[in-house]
Order: structure tokens, then C-alpha cells, then sequence
């Protein structure tokens, strides 16, 4: 039996596959390390033979993906100079092949597909962790915390926001109903359960700050394009002078005193200082992918004891600029910032110059998102992950042809059969 080539990699009309397919890569991802290879090799299975169906279609121009792949190049060219070869070399194609994965995922799927992908995926996730997880000891801030059948309490963290902010914008943004208004409903709540139970700043603060730029990008979007611009800069103006005045007169401390946190956030200010110290043995281009926090290495050893992690694996920096200062120089976060940079300013850009631009508004979102989590955690910046999945995701979404969305919310007066996004 053949089948049409539209049920698998047609952007909206592939809803059959590529829901199911969305939902079990976020699943893949969230347990990687319990499942090992036979999740990974799910996660390949889902993208890379769709390849043989339409390959044109489904690579696409690889010129206009140059800019998006320059880090993850990168990634595998440390091997050259890393001070362990065999782990950069490893790590470094199950980074880039990754990023491939990603972007196939982003030739192929929709915006809402995707959304609707991630309803059910965080879904599934969190029962999962609910069902067979449990709480932990957090040696750093002396509290227990539930951290699922996650390794830490910041993972679980991350896909109960995703939850509440995709379950939120399916019906602020796309105004779904029925089944997906149903399901949008309960992959909110256990979201919202998951990130009371697991106590993570992190993800409780970054999320109501998501939450909140998608309520006001709604006020933003009422206004015609050049309105827009004027209120976007003044905004962002504001903004910045908002957040400098709540350092200077303590605000962000007594926040950080709500959730139990000091200024130096439970240690992480030391391992910045630290991570720079590192850095600056090797400022160019780093020690290597993935080649720092290795056994048997006398720093990474020192910080592991100091910190308690007696696993001596699963540590980092928390902060994606300093880890790939150390792992990859100056160089490398030259170019993780730049692509960052270029996925928040093309988005900003699409959103604020088109008239209606879904798409956009939800990944404008969560790229603010992954920025604010990239100064405490490294999201992007591992194999795997769906921080790394989303931010490629945004960036190969840039690479496409900007069209409309379908069914407005807001602008009532746009034809019901407009073209899709």
C-alpha cells in the first residue's frame, strides 16, 4: 500500500504523522538517559527517512541554513583541538545530527502541528514522571524537590513551562476547540502542578515572564505594522531601564528571597567564577566540545566534590555563554550568539512587519524563553535536548516563505479560507 507523500511531509495536511512524531521526540528527549540508544534511535527513525520521500522538499536549500549550522560545525571541528578527542567526536555528531533532525521538523511541520505536537508530548512527559518519579535531595539549596524521572528538578522545570505556555497559546493564540481545547486544559494543569512540586525558580519566574509578553504582544499586534515598531522600541527601552533600576534597588534579591534563593544563587555565582577562570586558559576556541567536565580531570574533579556530585557526570557551568566559553573559546559563543540573536531579531521582525503572523508569536516566545534560561542553564547547548530542538526549530522557521495564518482570533475580519501558515 503506498502512501501519499502529503500525509508525511506536507506542513498541515501531515497532522496523522507529524503530531504523534513531535510528541514522541519531546518524550525521547526527556529520557534519553533512562532509555539510552533505543530512545535516540526512535528520535532518528521519526526524521531521517523521511528524507527518502521527497529529499528536495524536505532539505531544502542548504545555503539558506549556512548561518544556523556555523555552531554546530563548530561543534565538530573542536575535535581538532579538544583536549579529549573521542568525547567532542561523539558529542559533536549527536549534536549536529540533531540539528539536521531539527530541521527537517521545521520544512515539514506547521506551527499549529507543532503546538499540538507539544500538547500532547509535555503530556505524556510529565504522567510519566508523575507516575514513576520521585523527589530529591538538592544539596545546593537544602530543599527537597520533586524532580520526576528527570535527573534535575530544572529539567522537569523546563517542560512544565513549555507546557503551560504552548497549552496557553493554543487557545490565546490559535483558539483551538474540542479535543485539543480539552487537551490544551489538561496538559496545562499537570504543568502547572509539576512546576509548584519541583520548586524551580528558574522555570516559575521565565515562565510568568513568557506568559506575560504573549498577553502583551496581543496589545501590540492591535496596532498596523509602523505602530508596532514605535511601541516595540519604546517598550523595549522601557524595559531595559525597568530591569536595571530592579538590580540597583534590591527588587530582583527580594524575588530571589521568595523562592529561597540569594544573590548568589545557591553557588552558581562561584561556578561562574570559575567557568571563566577555565575559559580563559584556552580563549579562542575552548578545550574542546563536551572535553571539560571529564572524569579524571583534576578541575571538573575539585568542583564535583565541592558541590557533592558524587555521580562525577550531569554537571555544568549554569550558564551557556561561560560553558561554551570553556568548551568552545570566544569563538564559539560568538557564533551561538549571533544565531540566538537572529532568531529573536527575525522573529521580532516577521511579527511586527506582517499582519498576522502566528507562527512567529509563538516562537518569538519561547526563543525569549530559551534566552532568559540561557544564563542559568546551557538548554541549547546539548545534544538531545528540547531546548536544543526549539531553538534550531525557531531558526529553520526563518528559512521558510512567510505567509499568513488561518483563522484569526483577533482580526475578525480576515477570510476564513486564507492561506495557512
Amino acid at each position: 500500500m503506498r502512501i501519499a507523500k502529503s500525509l508525511l511531509i506536507q506542513p498541515g495536511g501531515n497532522g496523522i504523522y507529524a503530531i504523534p512524531a513531535v510528541a514522541l521526540s519531546l518524550f525521547s528527549f526527556a529520557y534519553s538517559t533512562k532509555f539510552g540508544q533505543i530512545a535516540i534511535l526512535l528520535y532518528y527513525a521519526l526524521w531521517f527517512p523521511l528524507i527518502a520521500v521527497d529529499y528536495r522538499k524536505v532539505l531544502g536549500n542548504y545555503n539558506r541554513h549556512a548561518w544556523m549550522l556555523a555552531f554546530a560545525v563548530l561543534v565538530v571541528l573542536s575535535v581538532f583541538w579538544s583536549a579529549v578527542p573521542s568525547v567532542s567526536l561523539r558529542a559533536g555528531i549527536q549534536y549536529l545530527t540533531q540539528v539536521i533532525c531539527t530541521l527537517i521538523a521545521a520544512r515539514i511541520i506547521d506551527i499549529r502541528t507543532l503546538t499540538r505536537g507539544m500538547i500532547a508530548g509535555v503530556g505524556i512527559v510529565l504522567i510519566y514522571s508523575i507516575l514513576f518519579g520521585g523527589y530529591e535531595y538538592d544539596l545546593m539549596d537544602g530543599t527537597y524537590s520533586f524532580v520526576g524521572a528527570f535527573a534535575s528538578k530544572n529539567q522537569l522545570g523546563l517542560y512544565a513551562s513549555l507546557g503551560i505556555i504552548v497549552s496557553f497559546a493554543a487557545v490565546f493564540i490559535f483558539g483551538e476547540r474540542r479535543i485539543w481545547l480539552a487537551g490544551a486544559g489538561v496538559t496545562g494543569l499537570l504543568s502547572a502542578y509539576c512546576l509548584a512540586v519541583c520548586q524551580s525558580a528558574t522555570s516559575v519566574l521565565t515562565t510568568a515572564v513568557v506568559i506575560a509578553l504573549i498577553i502583551g504582544l496581543r496589545v501590540v499586534l492591535a496596532l498596523t505594522p509602523q505602530q508596532r515598531k514605535l511601541l516595540v522600541i519604546g517598550g523595549g527601552v522601557a524595559v531595559i531601564v525597568l530591569v536595571t533600576a530592579s538590580v540597583y534597588l534590591g527588587v530582583v534579591d527580594a524575588i530571589l528571597g521568595l523562592f529561597g534563593k540569594d544573590s548568589t544563587l545557591t553557588g552558581r555565582t562561584y561556578l561562574w567564577q570559575q567557568g571563566l577562570a577555565a575559559a580563559a586558559q584556552n580563549p579562542v576556541f575552548g578545550i574542546g566540545y563536551q572535553a571539560y567536565w571529564v572524569q579524571g580531570f583534576a578541575e571538573p574533579e575539585r568542583l564535583w566534590n565541592e558541590f557533592y556530585i558524587t555521580a562525577r557526570t550531569g554537571f555544568h557551568f549554569h550558564n551557556t555563554y561561560i560553558e561554551t566559553d570553556v568548551e568552545l573559546g570566544f569563538v564559539g559563543v560568538l557564533l551561538l550568539a549571533l544565531t540566538l540573536l537572529k532568531i529573536l531579531w527575525g522573529h521580532l521582525r516577521r511579527l511586527i512587519e506582517d499582519i498576522r503572523n502566528d507562527e512567529s508569536y509563538l516562537l518569538f516566545s519561547i526563543a525569549v524563553l530559551l534566552t532568559i534560561r540561557s544564563f542559568v542553564e546551557i538548554d541549547i547547548l546539548t545534544p538531545y535536548t528540547v531546548g536544543t530542538f526549539l531553538f534550531y526549530f525557531a531558526a529553520g522557521k526563518l528559512a521558510t516563505v512567510r505567509r499568513p495564518s488561518a483563522n484569526p482570533v483577533w482580526h475578525h475580519h480576515t477570510p476564513p479560507n486564507a492561506a495557512t501558515s
